[in-house]
């Protein structure tokens, strides 16, 4: 599991493996896995609330500066997030791919303006809850306040697991501890992408990927 966030702005959630097609049943285990135990029908009146989306090539789901309007599960594709620096440059924060819980935490929860944009990189299947549909859902069914409680929590245990990783691991095992996690992504997105991902320069990602090759 992974999730991706630089000062609390951005919600990235990783199901694992079991999400493996868009049917409603894997659907409910997966919310139950992340959300606690819940009846059929609390589960039923969850999923009546996400919505099938598509996204094509480049397609915006959000832009720096607006505010998140909706909370999705990515079912197929690939989204990046990325922003500019005041100096132009771009950094790419995370990819999100299968599986992934994706929104701007700040904007969607907190109302907020966005930090990062998110683009999707390839056509993008999703289940999405728009924010309007979110506080219904709240109103709804009141016992998801808690719900949604334990589910920031998780959030940020998380993301203070990737920012130890930052600070106490080498640019190598950064790079190892990824590339096992994400070895479909190698072949599917510029290298310079995974490189701003792992908070190193293209220069360094090039060294330890050229001595990863010729060890293996």
């Amino acid at each position: 599991m992974n999730a991706g966030c630089r000062n609390g702005v951005l919600f990235l959630f990783n199901f694992d493996s079991r999400f493996r097609n868009s049917n409603m049943k894997n659907f409910n285990e997966l919310i139950q896995q992340y959300f606690g135990s819940l009846t059929t029908e609390e589960l039923s009146v969850i999923q009546s609330y996400f919505k099938e989306e598509k996204l094509s090539k480049n397609k915006i789901f959000t832009e720096s500066g607006e505010i998140c309007e909706r909370l999705s599960v990515v079912k197929s594709g690939i989204l990046r997030v990325f922003a500019l620096t005041e100096d132009g440059k771009e950094i790419t924060q995370w990819l999100s791919t299968k599986g992934f819980f994706v929104t701007e935490l700040m904007g969607f929860f907190f109302n907020q303006p966005n930090r990062w944009t998110i683009q999707a990189f390839t056509e993008v299947e999703l289940l999405s809850i728009s924010k309007t549909d979110y506080i219904k859902l709240c109103q709804e069914f009141p016992k998801w306040i808690e719900i949604e409680k334990q589910f920031i929590i998780k959030c940020f245990a998380m993301m203070e697991n990737r920012i130890f990783s930052h600070l106490s691991m080498t640019a190598e095992e950064r790079y190892n501890q990824y590339f096992e996690q994400n070895k479909e992504l190698f072949h599917q997105v510029p290298l310079q992408y995974i490189a701003s991902v792992l908070g190193m320069s293209p220069e360094t990602f090039s060294r330890i990927r050229k001595r990863q090759t010729e060890n293996s």
